[in-house]
Parts: C-alpha cells; sequence; structure tokens
C-alpha cells in the first residue's frame, strides 16, 4: 500500500492532538493517510502501554486511516542511531508517502524534539540507495519523502504555514477523546499529568482558534518546515 501521507509521532496521541485535523481533511480529499507510533506511551502518568494501543487502535477508526504502526521502541530512552533510524526507514520504504508529518522541534516534552531529529534524519537516509533494508523478507528500494513538516505540540512555536481544519474540528476532537486514560476523569484516582487537567481541551481548541486566526479561519493546525517551500503564484496564499 502506498500513502500519500505518513504521520510519525513518538507516543499514541501525539498525532491525534497536533495533526489529526490535517489527516481527517486530506483522507475527505480522497487522499491515503498513514500514523506510525515510536512507542507505546508506557512511561505515561495516566493508563499502560497496552491499553494506549488499544485507544490507538480505536482512534485510528475515527479517523480512517488506512494504516496505523506501532514500532515499540522504548519510552524515554530510544535513541537516533543506526538501529533506530533503520526501524523508521522500513516503514517509509514500505508505504512510500509522499509527505511524512511528525514531532515538533522543540516542546516541553524531551522525547518529541528527540523524534523530531530521528525521523527528519531517517527522511533523508531511507533516500540512500547504499542503506540496504529488508522488510518481511523483501529487499526494500530506496525512497525519500518529497516534504518532511513538523507539527507544533505544547510549546508556542511559530508556524511557518496552518492548515484550515475548521470543518473537522468535531471529528479531531472525538479522535483525541479515544484516549480517555489520559485525559480529565473526576473518578480517577491515579495522579494528574499536564494533560489530565479539567481545562485541557479548552486549550488544545484555543490554541487551534490561535493558529487560525491571522489567516481566517476559525480552528487550524500549525507547522514549522526544513526547507522554504514554493508556491506557483500569489494567490495560492490565503
Amino acid at each position: 500500500m502506498k500513502l500519500d501521507i505518513l504521520a510519525i509521532g513518538v507516543h499514541p496521541d501525539d498525532v491525534e492532538l497536533s495533526c489529526s485535523g490535517t489527516l481527517l481533511k486530506h483522507i475527505a480529499m480522497g487522499k491515503k493517510c498513514g500514523i506510525l507510533d515510536l512507542t507505546c506511551g508506557e512511561l505515561g502518568t495516566r493508563g499502560s502501554g497496552e491499553l494506549r494501543l488499544v485507544e490507538a487502535a480505536n482512534a485510528a477508526k475515527i479517523l480512517g486511516v488506512s494504516v496505523r504502526e506501532n514500532l515499540k521502541m522504548a519510552d524515554g530512552f530510544f535513541k537516533n542511531d543506526k538501529e533506530h533510524q533503520l526501524e523508521i526507514i522500513k516503514i517509509i520504504r514500505e508505504y512510500q508517502p509522499e509527505i511524512i508529518l511528525c514531532n515538533a522541534v522543540s516542546d516541553r516534552h524531551p522525547d518529541h524534539a528527540r523524534a523530531s531529529e530521528l525521523v527528519s534524519d531517517a527522511c533523508f537516509y531511507t533516500g540512500l540507495i547504499k542503506v540496504p533494508t529488508t522488510f518481511n523478507g523483501k529487499e526494500q528500494a530506496a525512497w525519500r519523502p518529497k516534504a518532511v513538516y513538523h507539527y507544533i505540540q505544547d510549546r508556542q512555536l511559530k508556524p511557518d504555514f496552518v492548515v484550515d481544519i475548521t470543518s473537522f474540528i468535531d471529528k479531531k476532537m472525538e479522535a483525541i477523546n479515544a484516549f480517555k486514560s489520559q485525559f480529565y476523569d473526576p473518578n480517577s484516582k491515579e495522579p494528574e499529568s499536564p494533560i489530565s487537567v479539567a481545562n485541557f481541551f479548552d486549550v488544545v481548541k484555543g490554541k487551534m482558534s490561535v493558529f487560525g486566526r491571522d489567516a481566517g479561519y476559525d480552528y487550524a493546525e500549525g507547522f514549522t518546515v526544513e526547507r522554504t517551500m514554493g508556491v506557483n503564484n500569489l494567490f495560492d496564499l490565503k
């Protein structure tokens, strides 16, 4: 299966929180989208890695993605090295996405920036013919995505561009809420975390409102780029 967009997150729910509206929009346009989670999020304050896998599968159904994979790297202790890059390279070569969406270049959680660098490096090396890989017993051909865009997470980074997701905000929030173990529950006996506070969903929607405001959208998701983007003409810009 060839994908148009592969969204990669170090923790299950990273994609839902940060760029699932963009995936929903492109799926509605007929594009094939997939998600790759690097870890099970087993170090999360609430829930467990096993539960997060169940929640991720439920969220994938809500989003309608074509595929969702999990590399089961060690949450918190993965490295940007050859071993971990090759695992990502195999997935990229298997699905041959045109566009990669991945973690924020800087964020409160150290895993996010480290995953950002790991995925970015893997996206370069996956295009080199002298980096051999096999997947399910078959030799893979080199493949490099046309673009790598980094979604914005907890920190207020300035986006290089935003995507209007106003028509998909309700479905996005439904997908986020699939990760019930992570969010506010007045009956929970588990410790509180930065994302389990009662107003967290208000914060998520507020950030999307801020991203959209300058561009004239009700809600938008923000992204940063690795290289200068081009447009065919000035009227393509909003």
